[in-house]
């Protein structure tokens, strides 16, 4: 790599920040670069074995889960005493400040953000985003998400998303790059080649964005050349295979050529290198997942993945063990010291680049949120006109909760509760195993069922459907042409698959006290719904519709 590019996107360095990568590399041990191209998990390590890694083996990144604000701050501070470099301070700030903080702000999920519809939500996001995560030492987020939701079934994607639309994806994601990385801190786009196509989970197996070439170019390509354009300065690659850009690249490519972005030279050097410029840091999602760790040996990955085109690798089954495996391919030749070079001094550009001074942003977090919770949320179907629901209609309010009742905020039913309550509603709270069939002759024509659906999209789990009780599933909304029904979902858009008869739909998107509140104003008619689906929430059903 030619240390002049440095002066050019994204680092744009100075000739003294030049001068301080070219004469740190240049000091620097074999064993010293190796350790430059690992990110850490602080929450995995103990405290000795954390500093270990940074004093000792010279890891280049730190990430924690969130925590409260002061011991998070404790934590960087102490890690910053031993490194011999600075550290790049990761964190998954994919909601708001809540990514990195435990007391932060959980400002909604970026699908909630979509729905809103207006960019200046969008910025206002990346701003507290950066506010909070910079107040414990924060300069680089792995996010935003920029895959696109093609498909409803996939189980990882989801509200992480900006929508199923590559516009508006693009364009979100240019408004949250660019407010973030002005503020200080490094966006890592994720997950390239791009999630959302597959039904499947990456971190379990493999999985594949299947779109033909021309299709993955003019979406999934273009967001990604677009927001390199930009300067956007890091991109983080999936375990996920993309076989037919592959193939566009190298027409030779065998079966075995066939290979996550996270090992795919074709992905990696010949499409975001060569085709799209791109001259940021490229890392791996955590190399811990299935994967990963299923398509080859881990001892040939490690250094393959390097030579591929990535900077650094995310996390790892035994780190020690993983720089091992970089130091043996490089004493064998697997591993070229022109390309750890390269790899080496994009991560110190990195970190050169973000050890610079930058503005603070000016935001109030909690009403930002509140005013994009109030944006956001989306009225998807009212076939019966029984909306609003005043006391007047319905005097009674029988809350059905499905999934998850905690929030990040308390309990979902106690917060719907007190709302109704304090609005003149009778508030009955279901249990359904403390109920029995019955027919539909006491009906009562002035009761509201009301569910409430609480089911986030999370790794790990294969599929996000609503699972009924087994006594009968007497929570369904069974009386549809008897009494009035409505359903708000907290944490996923797509519930209508499981319940397409229900006469009101409602998409809320994040389970935080803010989008409850707005829910439930719009609900009963003190608010107006103005959010803007970036999904199809009714899955291609045709009986969703009813």
């Amino acid at each position: 790599m030619k240390l002049t590019n440095l002066r050019e996107k994204p680092f744009y360095l100075t000739e003294g920040e030049i001068a301080w990568v070219s004469d740190t590399l240049s000091a620097m041990t074999v064993e010293e670069k190796a350790g430059q191209l690992f990110c850490v998990l602080g929450t995995a390590e103990t405290p000795e074995s954390l500093r270990d890694l940074v004093q000792n083996y010279g890891v280049a990144g730190v990430l924690f889960r969130p925590g409260p604000q002061a011991e998070i701050r404790e934590k960087y501070a102490g890690l910053d005493s031993y490194a011999k470099l600075p550290l790049l301070k990761a964190a998954n700030l994919e909601e708001g400040g809540a990514g990195v903080l435990s007391d932060g702000t959980y400002f909604g999920s970026q699908l909630q953000v979509a729905a809103a519809d207006d960019l200046t939500c969008t910025e206002a996001f990346a701003k507290t985003c950066a506010l909070e995560g910079r107040s414990v030492g924060v300069n680089w987020t792995f996010s935003p998400v920029v895959d696109i939701d093609v498909n409803f079934r996939n189980p990882i994607t989801n509200v992480r998303t900006f929508g199923s639309d590559p516009d508006r994806v693009l364009a979100n994601a240019s408004a949250f790059v660019r407010t973030i990385q002005k503020y200080g801190i490094a966006a890592a786009c994720k997950h390239f080649p791009g999630d959302g196509v597959d039904f499947r989970d990456q971190h379990l197996h493999p999985t594949y964005n299947d779109l033909s070439a021309e299709d993955w170019f003019a979406t999934y390509g273009r967001v990604y050349q677009t927001l390199i354009d930009e300067g956007l300065m890091s991109i983080m690659v999936g375990h996920i295979v993309q076989p037919n850009v592959i193939r566009a690249v190298n027409p030779q490519a065998a079966e075995a050529d066939l290979l996550p972005g996270s090992q795919s030279k074709e992905m990696l050097t010949g499409v975001l290198r060569e085709r799209f410029g791109f001259n940021g840091v490229i890392i791996t999602d955590a190399t811990i997942m299935g994967g990963y760790t299923m398509t080859m040996p881990r001892r040939e990955a490690i250094p393959r993945t390097i030579m591929a085109g990535c900077d650094m690798l995310c996390f790892g089954t035994d780190i020690r063990e993983d720089i091992s495996y970089v130091l043996e391919a490089v004493s064998d030749g697997r591993l070229s010291r022109q390309r750890l070079d390269e790899a080496v001094t994009r991560v110190l550009a990195l970190k050169a680049a973000m050890g610079r001074d930058y503005p603070t942003p000016e935001v109030d977090a909690r009403a930002e949120q509140r005013r994009c919770a109030d944006r956001a949320v989306t009225l998807v179907k009212d076939t019966k006109g029984l909306l609003p629901a005043t006391p007047e209609r319905y005097p009674n309010i029988r809350l059905v909760t499905l999934g998850k009742d905690e929030t990040f905020d308390g309990s979902l039913t106690e917060m719907a509760a007190d709302f109704l309550t304090a609005r003149g509603f009778r508030v009955e709270r279901y249990d359904p195993m403390g109920d029995d069939l019955h027919g539909t002759r006491g009906l009562s024509g002035d009761r509201l069922t009301l569910l409430l659906c609480n089911l986030p999209a999370a790794s790990n789990q294969t599929a996000v459907r609503i699972r009924w009780c087994d006594k009968h599933a007497l929570e369904i909304p069974r009386f549809v042409n008897e009494e009035p029904y409505a359903f708000i979902s907290f944490a996923n858009p797509y519930h209508l698959q499981d319940i397409p008869r229900v006469p009101v739909y409602i998409n809320a998107y994040t389970a935080t006290a803010a989008t409850i509140t707005a829910a439930l104003e719009k609900l009963t008619g003190q608010g107006t719904f103005t959010g803007v689906s970036p999904i199809d929430p009714f899955c291609g059903l045709y009986d969703a519709h009813l």
